[in-house]
């Protein structure tokens, strides 16, 4: 009986093992460039938290859980001069969930980790889910929208 279950065992791990990355997520070519795209503009914000507004295309309407409704271009940009007063972005992780491509568009769900420091050097952490809304825009991946926040 011992003999029987040490196999088993043993099969088992091996299936496993070998199996592992049947379980993994792969990206085709395309879902790793829009998510290249998206890494970028989030690693942007961080040194210049306006810079990656060149990625919001005008037709741009995002709407975080904290707001009511959804908001243009205009609204985001706002809201983030404000609130580029008030922090500073020292570092976020972010992890995909998933990526869809289609042509010219496509949609990216992920999770990110933000950590900022107040003026008065205090450091805050935001943990949250965010989508991505993105049209090909002369060869550049644009916002057309997102949804998301903290959770």
């Amino acid at each position: 009986m011992l003999q029987t279950t040490k196999i088993f065992a043993i099969i088992l791990f091996v299936i496993l093992f070998f199996s592992g990355k049947n379980f993994s997520q792969q990206w085709s070519a395309q879902q790793k460039e829009v998510w290249a795209g998206v890494e970028k503009y989030w690693e942007i914000n961080n040194s210049d938290p306006l810079a990656d507004f060149k990625y919001f295309d005008d037709s741009y309407l995002g709407w975080s859980y904290s707001n009511e409704a959804p908001g243009t271009r205009e609204d985001a940009l706002k809201s983030r001069k404000y609130f580029s007063t008030k922090a500073k972005n020292q570092f976020n992780i972010l992890t995909p969930a998933r990526i869809w491509v289609n042509g010219d568009f496509a949609y990216v769900h992920y999770y990110f980790t933000l950590v900022t420091e107040s003026l008065d050097g205090k450091p805050n952490t935001e943990k949250g889910r965010w989508t991505d809304i993105l049209m090909k825009k002369n060869g550049t991946w644009m916002l057309v929208g997102d949804h998301g926040g903290e959770i």
